[in-house]
């Protein structure tokens, strides 16, 4: 797989154009991603839905630089990225790529104020005072600066989502990726941590989110639908999801809309 030239425009974020996913097992090819292209601008929320096995985790350790595709190409924030080593693919994802976890993905050792704090100590150019300075500000950003000393044990899952999304923030990344950052929520909750990714979003984050929940894929700019591992919906959010916050489109409807739109007699 060779790289070739960014073609996207310049405030294009993301680029991906014709990335193919296979897992072999057993002699027999199972294909995650099949030609999927996409292109996402800075500054954009986009929600990436469909239902379970339809490829959004796959695309998502994809965009993360957490695996390589099997063919396609990669471009973010104009570099080529499909071909990178190791070290080179793990030094970028410190620099441009936050991520919120369903799981939060909290060290249970660790207070909260070191959570954050992971991420910078891969930046050896910045001082312990910046560091200590960055980790502040994200916190009282997200409401967690009096929890700065407590373990995770000691918080709300709700809570424990705020400290993460404070750590994706902390490095300053070019885009947030967020898996399901609600799955293991009750509503209450949900919906902060909804309004918190909003704000983040309103202050020129370039967000993408995977989600069942069509509420949530509703307060997106986007959505990006899925389905065996094909793009088969791309579309404003307010055309998929007509209905307001306050009565949710049933996932099965929101992902049988959206194939149905992506059908050729629909366009």
């Amino acid at each position: 797989m060779t790289s070739s030239p960014n073609p996207a425009p310049e405030q294009t974020l993301i680029c991906l154009q014709g990335i193919r996913k296979s897992f072999l097992s057993d002699e027999l090819e199972t294909r995650a991603l099949d030609e999927v292209s996409l292109e996402i601008r800075r500054g954009e929320f986009v929600a990436v839905s469909g239902p379970s096995g339809c490829g959004k985790s796959s695309l998502l350790a994809i965009l993360g630089l957490l695996d390589s595709p099997s063919a396609g190409h990669y471009w973010l924030n104009g570099q080529a990225v499909e071909q990178l080593d190791n070290r080179a693919r793990a030094l970028l994802r410190n620099r441009q790529i936050g991520f919120v976890f369903q799981a939060f993905n909290l060290i249970a050792d660790l207070t909260v104020q070191d959570n954050v704090a992971l991420p910078l100590s891969y930046r050896p150019e910045l001082s312990r005072a910046e560091r200590r300075e960055r980790v502040a500000e994200v916190l009282a950003q997200v409401d967690m600066a009096h929890r700065a000393r407590h373990l995770p044990a000691q918080l709300s899952g709700g809570q424990q989502q705020r400290v993460a999304i404070a750590r994706a923030l902390v490095g300053q990344p070019s885009l947030i990726l967020a898996d399901e950052p609600t799955g293991n929520l009750d509503s209450r909750n949900a919906e902060l941590v909804m309004d918190l990714l909003q704000k983040v979003h309103g202050q020129g984050a370039t967000l993408c989110m995977v989600t069942h929940d069509p509420r949530y894929a509703a307060l997106a700019q986007r959505t990006v639908a899925l389905f065996d591992g094909r793009l088969v919906a791309d579309m404003p959010s307010a055309a998929l999801y007509p209905r307001p916050l306050s009565s949710p489109v049933p996932a099965s409807s929101a992902h049988a809309a959206a194939a149905k739109l992506a059908m050729p007699e629909a366009l």
